[in-house]
């Protein structure tokens, strides 16, 4: 059966777009899609086809390719991938590994979260450091710290960055679960820090300011 959540649709700028599911249990889920030039990009696909079918329905008379993000491989990121078989699909390199190894565990563990179905789909481009697609000027980083595996999504012509669990999930715990090196988590934010942007997105908070990450550096 599927659980009753509610999604709210948010423009962010010209661009992009914030799905933010409400899940019955008290919070929030979001899913960030961004109108390129030459592609889409979807960051992050939720939780099951039944989930992600909003964004699909939102760009279904874009003709541009699908471009997804796994900002990280946990689950209420990752289960909707198998909606997009026949789309590029990139992580860095530790997410594909840590997706397959935890796959079976947290079907087990989360299922009562499923919203729709959710089949093993693994990313198909990997990277270690750094992508660029410079026709949309969409960079994606590798960016540790929330998990070993998390990245982030520049959109350098809007000022946006899409920085995954990297931020906690509300205005309260602003500060993310950190299941790395607490080390490389402060190293992200200093990255963060001299990076150009004035609007932050991330996966489960509210759309905040570039602000944000000096308050994190204090409270940490």
């Amino acid at each position: 059966m599927r659980m009753r959540m509610r999604m709210k649709i948010e423009k962010i700028k010209d661009r992009s777009i914030l799905f933010t599911t409400t899940v019955p249990d008290g919070w929030n889920l979001n899913v960030h899609l961004i109108m390129g030039d030459k592609y889409n990009y979807i960051i992050d696909t939720g939780l099951g086809s039944l989930n992600i079918a909003p964004v699909k329905e939102y760009i279904k008379h874009d003709n541009k390719p699908i471009i997804v993000i796994n900002t990280h491989y946990h689950w209420d990121h990752v289960w909707g991938n198998s909606s997009f078989p026949n789309c590029t699909i990139i992580s860095h390199n530790l997410c594909r590994e840590m997706m397959k190894l935890n796959w079976e565990n947290m079907i087990h563990e989360n299922g009562q979260h499923l919203d729709g179905e959710a089949e093993l789909y693994l990313p198909n481009l990997t990277f270690e450091t750094e992508l660029y697609f410079p026709e949309d000027r969409v960079r994606i980083i590798y960016t540790p710290g929330h998990t070993i595996d998390s990245i982030s999504v520049i959109d350098e012509a809007e000022k946006i960055i899409n920085v995954g669990d990297n931020i906690g999930d509300t205005l309260d715990e602003i500060i993310p679960n950190i299941y790395g090196e607490k080390e490389e988590y402060i190293n992200t934010l200093l990255t963060y820090r001299e990076m150009d942007f004035d609007t932050c997105v991330s996966g489960h908070n509210i759309i905040l300011g570039k602000q944000v990450i000096e308050k994190i550096l204090n409270l940490l």
